[in-house]
This record gives structure tokens, sequence and C-alpha cells, in this order.
């Protein structure tokens, strides 16, 4: 799809998405067919398809109306770009028709079955995968589907709870979040969810858009979403919407510089608990660095969330989560004001194996390890499971901590004899190739300065 939207639309990377979204919403729509995009030259394909695309919104009732416009606006590539809808010889058809067929064989009913899978992200992530990043220089890193799914879980989501995700992209944390409250929620109830008990901000236009067609794609034309920089919310105003989930993959890596200070991951961290109600779960995905905290404004922000909220733990995940990106993340889960008792012991866990594996020319796959080593997870997480240190430690936390398993872990293994025999082992094949390599000097004892033979 990828080589095709650019050999036969010439579209750039950040466009195909946004086409890709404009023909699902046409083919909602029931007076739209294929068979009407014939490569008319007074009415395009791409028209009728704009048209299409704006009817629906208009029968799901899109609002407010300025909401609906500005994801129109973003559409409007569609009529725009003329080869889109002229008759290409190759394919027999227009562009624009080949496509909508295409989409409408192999993803529609995918997306219309309420899959969690968030499956304009995954588009919008091959996509900017294939370009060489832009979307990275952004800070912009979707999470993949076995990790908003591992959100939903950890936050132990339930039908009657109203979910915020302030940075939500294509809107991978949402879809995951109502596919388990629609599983679990009486059919009277689910109209309800839909429409009311699920909110994202998004700042990127083009994300909006996606986002925003997910979920009318979902039966939520009024989805509560808006395109705003959630950074200057109020959060006195949002804390009143009474919000009791926060889902979050911030930006990542924009807060480098004194100017820019106010962007890094803590603060957006900070701002999300500051927004919840009390006692909210907030779940969030960040870069390891975030839990380090090395510089003194990293640490003031950590010391605040101490002094207002509620550490309950951090797992390290496995470093190709964000395959090709080059990021080691962690999950961190916070309860929101709630002042962290200095006794807490709070979970730290390595679950680098994960189960997950990068394959050549796939990406990375789950292996038939997944599903056990996920329940181990959560068996340790919410029930104590009995678990080795190696696996998680719990421990009380200061602000000065680097707030990951790898600082809290002892080894509390006591070596064996085959262990000391196979150190020695090593340490003696060491020592011979550095004496056969000129290098024995090494090894030589000396005190006060002279040789001790």
């Amino acid at each position: 799809m990828h080589e095709d939207l650019r050999n036969y639309g010439q579209l750039g990377d950040s466009e195909k998405p946004l086409v890709v979204s404009a023909i699902l919403l046409a083919l909602e729509e029931k007076d739209f067919s294929t068979e009407s995009l014939n490569g008319d030259t007074v009415k395009t394909d791409g028209q009728k398809i704009f048209d299409a695309m704006s009817a629906h919104m208009e029968r799901v009732k899109v609002e407010p109306q300025v909401k609906k416009q500005r994801v129109i606006d973003q559409f409007r590539l569609i009529i725009n770009r003329p080869v889109l809808s002229e008759y290409d010889e190759r394919l027999g058809k227009s562009p624009l028709r080949y496509f909508a067929e295409y989409l409408h064989s192999n993803i529609l009913t995918a997306i219309c079955n309420n899959s969690p899978e968030d499956v304009l992200g995954r588009f919008y992530g091959e996509f900017i995968s294939y370009s060489g990043g832009d979307g990275q220089t952004l800070g912009v890193v979707l999470t993949p589907k076995h990790i908003t799914e591992l959100f939903t879980d950890l936050a132990e989501i339930k039908p009657t709870d109203k979910v915020l995700d302030p940075c939500c992209g294509t809107g991978g944390f949402l879809i995951a979040a109502m596919h388990r409250m629609l599983i679990q929620a009486k059919e009277e109830d689910k109209e309800n969810i839909r429409r009311n008990n699920l909110y994202g901000i998004e700042l990127r236009d083009d994300m909006f858009s996606i986002a925003t067609t997910n979920m009318i794609l979902r039966g939520d034309g009024k989805s509560n979403l808006i395109c705003a920089d959630f950074l200057k919310q109020k959060s006195e105003e949002m804390y009143k919407k009474g919000f009791t989930i926060g889902l979050m993959n911030p930006p990542y890596s924009q807060g480098k510089t004194k100017s820019t200070a106010h962007l890094t991951e803590l603060k957006f961290i900070c701002h999300l608990l500051d927004c919840v109600g009390d006692g909210a779960c907030c779940v969030i995905i960040v870069p390891q660095s975030t839990m380090v905290g090395k510089t003194k404004e990293d640490k003031i922000d950590k010391q605040y969330i101490l002094d207002n909220h509620t550490l309950e733990g951090v797992i390290t995940l496995n470093p190709d989560t964000f395959y090709g990106v080059g990021t080691n993340p962690v999950i961190a889960v916070f309860t929101a004001h709630q002042p962290h008792p200095k006794d807490k012991l709070v979970k730290f866990v390595d679950f680098k194996d994960d189960g997950y594996e990068v394959f050549a020319h796939v990406g990375l796959m789950p292996t038939d390890r997944a599903a056990e080593r996920k329940k181990y997870l959560l068996d340790c997480w919410f029930q104590g499971k009995t678990a080795p240190n190696s696996f998680i430690v719990r421990s009380t936390i200061e602000a000065d901590d680097e707030w990951l398993h790898s600082f809290y872990y002892f080894n509390e293994e006591i070596p064996s004899e085959t262990d000391f025999e196979k150190t020695m082992a090593d340490y003696l094949t060491f020592e011979f190739n550095m004496i056969t390599h000129g290098r024995g000097y090494l090894f030589e004892n000396t005190i006060n300065g002279s040789k001790n033979e």
C-alpha cells in the first residue's frame, strides 16, 4: 500500500494516512460506491470521495462545527491532487478507485469490527518508518498494540471509567480502552461509553484528523477529541471533568535546552497527574532517561510528584518495543492526588524478556511465549506472586533515585563452585591473551614503584 500510494498517487509519507482516512470515511457513507469512481473530469473521483466523506461526517453528527471543519480541511488534498483522480493506464482505473477497492476489501471490516488494533495508526507508523523518520524528529513515537492493551490491563479499566489521553496521536490508547470497556459493558451502556467516556487531546492537525477518523469508524461520531496543546490546558479546569484514568505516550526528547525545558517528559507527567481526578490511575510510557532524572529541574519535578502523587511502579520494557526508533522505554504507573508514603514499597520490574522478538523484514512480533510472559507480569504486579529480584524488586524511593529496576536490583544468588571455576577460567584466558599480545606488564605487581618479585 505504501508503494502504491507513492507510485500511483505521488503522495508524501505524511499525506498517505490522510488519503486512507478520507477513503475509509467515504466508504462508510451508504450512498457511496466505488463503482461511481469512473475517472470523470467534470466531477472528479477526488470530489466524489470528498463529498461522501463530508456527508458521512454530517450523518454521524461530528461536533462542534469548528472541529469538523478542521478535519475536513486536512482532507482537501484529495481534491487538490489531480493525479489521484486521473485514469491510470497501468491500473485501468484512477488511483483513488484502486485504493478504495483495496481498502474496502482488506481494511474496513477489521476496523468496524471494533478491533483493539489502531489500524490507521499502523498505517501512519509504517509510512513514517519508510520515510526515514519525519515523525521521530518531532518526538512522534506511536505505541504498539500489545503495549496499548497492557496499559488497559495495568489501569484495570472498567466501563464506568472516564479516560483521558492528552497526547492521543492516532488514538491507539483510546481505541484499546474503548475495546476493553465495551467487552465488559452491558448493551445499554455502550453508547454512553463511546460518546462520553473517552477524551483525547492532540496537537498535530494530521494526527488529530486520523484519530477523529479512527473514532468515527468505531461508531463514536461525538468523540471528545480536541486539537490543542495539552500543556496549555489549565489543570484546574481539567480536574473538574473527573477523569479516573490517564493514559499517555508524550512527545520524546523535546526538552533538551533551557528554552524547551518546559517540554520534558516529566513536565507532561506532572501536568497529567494534576489534570485527572483524585485517586485516578495514570499509566505512562517514556524513555528510561525520564525515570533517571539527571538534571536539577528533573529532580525538582520528581520531588513534586512524590509530594503530591504516588508512584506505584515502573516496568522496564523490551529495548525493541519501538523497533527502529532507538528508544529504551519504561512504563510508569501513578495514583494521582495522593502524596507518596515514605514507607511505600514501589514495584520495579525487568520485563525486557516480554516474549516479543524482531523478525527480518517483519519487525517486532510475538513468539509463543508472549502470552505467558504477560500473565506472569500481571500476576506479580497485582497478586504479589513470588518472583526473583532479577524480575521484580520492591523498594522505598527518594526523588534522587533512578526509578528503574536496575537501580534497586541486587543479585541475591550465592555463587556456586561452578560459577567460581568459570570466572577463574575466563580470567586466565584473558591474562594469557594479553601476555601473548605483548601486554604482560599489566599483570606485574609493583610496590613503592619497584617490582615485587
